[in-house]
């Protein structure tokens, strides 16, 4: 996630405070995950200087001073481009779980175990996503259903790899 693209984008709608930005990025965009608000101002700050943004000046609040930001168009251009283009594909063929399989194969160690215990993670993981959706708003909902879609591309990819976990080991130990 880009956090500086994701807060130019809020601030596209209207200007906001940067806990006002911090809520918003929670609400809708953090999926569980908060966002620091020390992440949060400093990222403001490099928006700033960087012409992105602009700093309106302190206002009173029920605490420390308070600064609303509003984004240039230089910042609107930017979040108009980064919307417009894809997300890339993944480049590599190499992920974590099949260099952990290929490692496995080659000193000898239990593969086929390693993948038992990733598709009972992911299970797991599954579960409580399903959970999610049940009782989540929309927002929620959605992000379970992509994160449930890449679990089964695992499991998938797990039991398939299991099917030929033979013909690995064979091809990984030929050196």
């Amino acid at each position: 996630m880009s956090v500086p693209l994701a807060l130019l984008g809020l601030l596209e709608r209207e200007p906001s405070h940067g806990y006002d930005l911090k809520r918003d990025y929670d609400t809708y965009l953090g999926g569980g995950k908060p966002l620091p608000f020390g992440q949060v101002y400093a990222t403001l700050a490099r928006l700033a200087r960087d012409g992105k943004v602009s700093a309106g000046q302190s206002e009173p609040g029920d605490g420390p001073d308070r600064k609303r930001y509003a984004i240039t168009p230089i910042g609107r251009n930017e979040v108009g481009a980064w919307l417009a283009e894809p997300v890339a594909a993944e480049p590599f063929l190499q992920t974590v779980l099949f260099t952990k399989v290929v490692l496995a194969l080659m000193l000898g160690r239990d593969a086929a175990g390693y993948l038992d215990a990733q598709r009972s993670t992911h299970l797991r993981r599954m579960r409580e996503l399903s959970e999610v959706k049940r009782g989540g708003a929309l927002i929620d909902t959605l992000l379970a259903d992509h994160a449930m879609f890449r679990l089964e591309a695992d499991l998938r990819w797990i039991d398939v790899t299991q099917a030929r976990l033979g013909a690995l080991a064979e091809k990984v130990r030929e050196r």
